[in-house]
């Protein structure tokens, strides 16, 4: 049966529709709320636009959808509070006028997800940590602030460095996390915050692993061995990854899934990262983070949203049975979510 809200008809197997819906579905990533913001639409109208909104999510069976709360780099300390805080306040006007939309605050919020038909729930993550880099030494009153506000995951950077770590672009530099990093992370420890090592140069990866005293997530990157990409994982790192417990939500941004032009970029490939990153690690430790709205270009197969179900039929042809399916879907990341909250 389709989702309350849905209008949305699916070139895909009936069965493995009907899996998809029954399925609770979480997509790790996207960065809609940033085109919100920008008063390109908003989360409760159907838009032709981008690749997010509410009537796409029910048509394509998400209950758990983590907004991102990107962070302009080249802004610190204040200007990247108001930044953030402008998303958040733009987030709650949302909240407010769309009855069909939660917020994720707890484990209690999280036993809701996927429990009400033409609902789906939210959850905020800083991508890029800007916003506590004001150099005044108060990044930890900051945080404590934001999880107040209703953050629950953050990455400490995007690509480049700032007083917390260093971004993929930095990764030959060799610098892990700074002392302000390595408190930040305890703190989300204590506070019950996902650290997500996404956008992460590798010793970054490897001291947020070796600190951090839960499950981490990778929330939107791929499988390096298939594509050579600085945002990818290697084998390595998805294998420290897993043994902490996280997961890795597999992204469909082109140019993280193969070496070819974006129009060249199939599922196929996406299923072919899924499958890697299973064998390696195994089906508990996949998930999904697509970087909708955080990607011009996407699989072909995989125009928005309301085709994941797309995916489900893919995974199921590959072979994979019905309880992998579902845990690949958003099992896996609501396991970590529900032990960190």
């Amino acid at each position: 049966m389709k989702p309350a809200g849905s209008e949305t008809e699916f070139d895909v197997d009936p069965h493995a529709l009907a899996l998809h819906y029954r399925a609770r579905v979480v997509d790790a990533h996207a960065d809609t709320l940033l085109q919100v913001v920008r008063g390109r639409r908003h989360l409760g109208e159907l838009s032709s636009e981008g690749h997010v909104d509410l009537p796409r999510l029910l048509a394509g069976g998400v209950d758990l959808q983590v907004f991102a709360v990107w962070v302009d780099p080249s802004h610190r300390g204040g200007e990247a509070l108001l930044q953030v805080v402008r998303a958040l306040t733009t987030f709650r006007r949302e909240l407010v006028a769309e009855p069909r939309l939660q917020l994720v605050r707890s484990r209690s919020d999280l036993e809701r997800v996927g429990q009400t038909p033409g609902r789906v729930c939210a959850l905020l993550a800083l991508e890029g940590a800007e916003a506590l880099c004001g150099g005044t030494g108060a990044e930890l009153d900051v945080l404590e602030t934001l999880y107040v506000l209703g953050v629950r995951a953050a990455g400490l950077t995007w690509n480049g460095r700032n007083a917390l770590a260093d971004g993929v672009e930095e990764g030959d530099s060799g610098g892990g996390l700074t002392r302000a990093g390595r408190a930040v992370v305890r703190a989300m420890n204590r506070l019950g915050m996902i650290v997500d090592i996404a956008h992460l140069a590798p010793a970054g990866v490897r001291d947020v692993l070796e600190l951090s005293a839960g499950p981490v997530i990778a929330s939107h990157a791929n499988c390096r061995a298939l594509c050579d990409h600085p945002r990818n994982l290697t084998d390595a790192q998805i294998l420290a990854l897993a043994a902490r417990g996280g997961v890795l939500g597999i992204s469909f941004v082109p140019e993280f899934l193969r070496d070819s032009p974006p129009g060249a970029v199939h599922l196929e490939d996406v299923v072919a990262h899924i499958d890697h990153a299973v064998q390696l690690a195994g089906p508990e430790h996949v998930g999904l983070g697509s970087d909708f709205d955080g990607t011009a270009q996407t699989p072909v197969e995989l125009p928005d949203v309301r085709f994941l179900p797309r995916l489900t039929e893919a995974l199921l042809r590959r072979g994979y049975p019905e309880p992998a399916v579902e845990a690949i879907l958003g099992g896996n990341f609501l396991r970590v979510f529900q032990q960190i909250l």
